[in-house]
């Protein structure tokens, strides 16, 4: 009997999935956005089981995104391989607001999977979603969205070019060649090549929830395309009791046995408001390829199941890798995989491993509001049910130091349960709770908690699909834990949310983190030193 896989395969904030199968090996390469380093890998040998590797841009050299606005910086990286060479293409959109886009892309290699990756060779700035097809006859295409600035069209279609290897530049005409169907906002091209065909796929309908997957082809590969008859194929858009809603940008991979899967984003929305504050996750679903050479939903529907059939049978030993639950003692001399910054690499200049042994210092820079400099590490929130907490000891001198605990979706949507200095007494520390939502900060605490500054602290966070609630405990050997303020509302930290918050289009593309940060508006650089951060899905 053949095994399940449960989707969602890779749970929590990991939009844009493009795979490969390289021999008997699975990679699906993710966006990251603002988030650093960029472009997560994970991987699998069964398509069932997948265990975080690490990430391709992990130098500020290959990805340079200090001021990059929220949502914006890794978009929709390509991940493709041939002949002994890994190659990842990507944009690191640095501006989105206006009718203007400043979506430049780049192309990295290796030849191994862990890296090195080469320095960012450019490539163009037409557009973004950035894919690279290696055809048959050893050519290699870029293909692309455009963007299109001219009366607010913004979607210009698909284009795709010649990329030379050997000089490392796009060569030749520039050919227009999809323009999209009724659905409109096409975007996420992939080229593949099967039976004398080449079938395009695209992402249509928008990221929202009339996303969708289209599929065109041509004999040749400039084309013209013409379109599958049952487009979409993959999609919730009319079908909203469905789990799995906003359903798009697929990528196809082959398995040894020729049976073919499609990955692609989709999301969880919480009742009753369909917020969905696990941002865009990754799901799989089987592809059938019928006697008309077009690609079908095997299951014969188009919206995504919850569990989907392995074509051969997997280890039933095996168990699950890349656990979402964990404890971190900082033992180590670097960060875990599961660990992110915004925007700049974690380096010794604010973080550190090594100053006091067996914790994580973390010294205070800018604002939660920053989109340059923040001293915060964080990861992925991966169920509407979980909990983290942390250890800290945190000394501050001045009520502009701050250090604590962030659910955190952008710099204008936030939870933060924080220490800092108590004004009445100097001696002591108080712990709060400030909440910015859509850049209008409160602090919903009634009244402060005053401890002693020397004083370790324990700090929690209970997130229950829509609700969160903050905990301390000042015994830090046997906790004993007590709520702080009231019930948060978490829907707020949902890209739903932020695009409803206001009178103009924000981009809001990513997922909640959960994470520990540190303040020194002063400019003095204060510390807080963390024993341990947990995680667990509950």
């Amino acid at each position: 009997m053949s095994r399940q896989i449960i989707n969602p395969i890779l749970p929590g904030f990991h939009p844009d999935p493009s795979i490969i199968r390289v021999n008997n090996d699975y990679y699906i390469a993710t966006s990251t956005f603002e988030w650093f380093p960029g472009v997560r890998i994970h991987h699998s040998t069964d398509l069932m089981h997948w265990e975080p590797l690490g990430h391709v841009l992990t130098r500020q050299s290959q990805l340079d995104m200090l001021g990059a606005p929220d949502s914006c910086g890794v978009w929709a990286p390509c991940l493709s391989y041939d002949k002994g060479m890994f190659y990842l293409v990507y944009s690191n959109v640095s501006s989105f607001d206006g009718p203007w886009k400043d979506t430049p892309n780049y192309i990295v290699t290796s030849e191994s999977i862990n890296g090195p990756w080469s320095e960012p060779v450019f490539l163009m700035s037409r557009g973004f979603d950035v894919s690279l097809f290696h055809d048959i006859d050893g050519r290699k295409w870029i293909t692309n969205m455009v963007v299109d600035h001219r009366k607010a069209k913004f979607f210009g279609g698909i284009e795709l070019q010649e990329w030379d290897p050997v000089s490392q530049k796009l060569i030749g005409d520039v050919y227009p060649i999809f323009p999209g169907t009724e659905l409109c906002c096409t975007e996420g091209p992939h080229i593949y090549q099967r039976n004398g065909w080449y079938y395009l796929i695209t992402a249509e309908g928008g990221t929202e929830y009339g996303h969708a997957v289209t599929v065109a082809r041509s004999k040749n590969i400039i084309g013209p395309y013409e379109v599958h008859p049952d487009n979409p194929i993959f999609t919730a858009r009319n079908t909203p009791e469905e789990l799995f809603q906003r359903t798009g940008h697929a990528d196809f991979v082959f398995t040894p046995d020729d049976d073919c899967y499609a990955v692609y984003l989709a999301s969880r929305p919480l009742k009753p408001n369909r917020r969905c504050i696990l941002g865009r996750e990754t799901v799989i679903e089987q592809v059938e390829w019928r006697a008309d050479d077009w690609p079908y939903a095997a299951s014969g529907h188009k919206t995504t199941r919850t569990e989907v059939p392995l074509p051969y049978s997997a280890n039933e030993e095996r168990n699950t890798v890349g656990t979402t639950s964990a404890i971190d003692h900082f033992n180590e001399d670097k960060l875990c995989v599961h660990w992110q910054t915004l925007r700049v690499p974690a380096d010794d200049s604010w973080i550190s491993l090594k100053e006091r042994t067996s914790y994580l210092r973390l010294k205070g820079r800018e604002s939660l509001c920053s989109t340059k400099r923040q001293s915060f590490l964080a990861r992925r929130l991966q169920s509407t049910n979980a909990e983290a907490a942390c250890q800290i000891e945190f000394c501050p001198d001045n009520f502009q130091q701050m250090a604590g605990l962030v659910c955190y979706y952008n710099t204008s949507h936030f939870h933060y349960l924080y220490i800092s200095v108590d004004e009445i007494n100097n001696e002591k520390c108080k712990l709060n709770i400030i909440s910015n939502n859509n850049g209008e900060a409160s602090e919903p605490l009634l009244d402060y908690i005053s401890f002693d500054k020397a004083a370790p602290l324990l700090l929690k966070v209970h997130v229950d699909n829509n609700n969160i609630q903050f905990y301390y405990s000042l015994n830090t050997v046997t906790p004993e834990w007590k709520s702080v303020g009231p019930v948060l509302d978490g829907s707020i930290l949902s890209d739903d949310y932020v695009r409803e918050g206001g009178s103009r289009y924000r981009p809001a593309f990513t997922g909640a983190f959960i994470g520990v940060s540190c303040q020194d508006l002063s400019g003095l650089q204060k510390h807080a030193d963390f024993d341990w951060f947990s995680y667990k899905d509950l």
